[in-house]
């Protein structure tokens, strides 16, 4: 009797490390994924996060299966500190070394970011909007306006038309972890200009351009100048040349006689016989400078309108392959001829 009890025992204790054991064993692992391998997922690492968070996070995705064998590896690597936020595009089921080398070189997906090229208008950056985070066009272009952000950017208060129009600065944001809204973006471009503009010296630029040119130019006049300039080069040796030339014609009480400008209220190239029409954008037919900027300037531009070179350059004509500056209408007319065929 007692050799049957202490049988029917080993063999329930068998049983439970066959059936039970297995899937105690299972239930209690974590850090398993749980999707497929191979997956590609996105993964948002908020700013401060600490490894540990890190490690759960990507543990959560599925990307990693060990959160103790992901903080052990970055612990070794000494890349605590080198691990950077953003979002990130990864496979389920990586191996930890590789997943730590990505997010030591930083976030590699372009699903929260926004890039604005150089020279974009508001209408322009309105469309990427649209495009990218299905923020209507329409609504974006009705909450760029300089009254909505006087308050904050008291920079806005030279802002003609009400007009954000060379203020939203051009480059790529990241919008990672964050709500996205057509006032967020309007904000987060009005502080990157605000940041990038404390970069120059406009007090002295003011005072050069001043004495140069005998004319008094204010920051709004400057982003307004880099804005033409923006559209009207091809390259940066351009910019100061053609900065300089522009200055030039003012001091001289010339027209500007840009292209660009007239094209910014057309929307399209500019014909002979658009250089007559009645528009406070035609600097051939207008004195001066525009109302507003044209488009949205890069740094390179701003920098050149705050500091043009020193010439006795009046007329410049550029192509893909020619970048040719003149003092005299006729030396101007001499490289046209020259260059027609350019």
């Amino acid at each position: 009797m007692v050799v049957a009890v202490l049988a029917g025992v080993a063999a329930f204790v068998a049983l439970f490390f066959v059936l039970v054991l297995p899937r105690l064993t299972q239930g209690s692992s974590s850090n398993e994924p749980q999707v497929a391998a191979g997956q590609e997922v996105e993964v948002t690492i908020p700013d401060g996060s600490s490894t540990a968070s890190i490690a759960s996070i990507l543990q959560q995705a599925g990307v990693i299966s060990d959160t103790s064998g992901f903080v052990q590896e970055v612990q070794k690597q000494n890349a605590e500190q080198k691990l950077k936020s953003g979002t990130y595009s990864l496979l389920t089921g990586s191996a930890t070394t590789n997943v730590i080398d990505q997010l030591v070189t930083g976030p590699n997906s372009t699903a929260s970011t926004l890039q604005v090229p150089e020279g974009y208008t508001v209408a322009q950056v309105a469309s990427l909007v649209e495009e990218k985070f299905g923020i209507s066009s329409g609504d974006f272009i009705a909450q760029a306006k300089a009254s909505n952000y006087v308050a904050d950017y008291p920079f806005l208060s030279e802002a003609a038309n009400d007009s954000l129009e060379g203020f939203l600065f051009p480059k790529t944001y990241d919008f990672a972890g964050q709500t996205v809204t057509a006032d967020s973006i309007i904000r987060a471009m009005l502080s990157q200009y605000q940041a990038e503009i404390a970069t120059l010296d406009l007090d002295t630029a003011r005072q050069t351009l001043q004495s140069r040119y005998g004319t008094s130019f204010t920051n709004y006049d400057i982003l307004t100048m880099a804005s033409i300039i923006e559209k009207e080069a091809l390259t940066d040796d351009d910019r100061t040349l053609i900065s300089s030339v522009f200055y030039n014609r003012i001091a001289s009480s010339m027209p500007l006689q840009s292209d660009a400008t007239l094209a910014y209220t057309l929307g399209r190239e500019v014909t002979a016989d658009d250089l007559t029409q009645d528009d406070p954008y035609n600097t051939y037919t207008n004195m001066g400078l525009t109302p507003t900027p044209i488009c949205n300037p890069g740094l390179a531009s701003l920098t050149a309108a705050a500091n043009p070179q020193d010439t006795g350059y009046y007329y410049f004509y550029i192509t893909s392959s020619v970048h040719a500056f003149s003092e005299t209408y006729e030396q101007h007319q001499q490289v046209i001829a020259q260059n027609s065929g350019a």
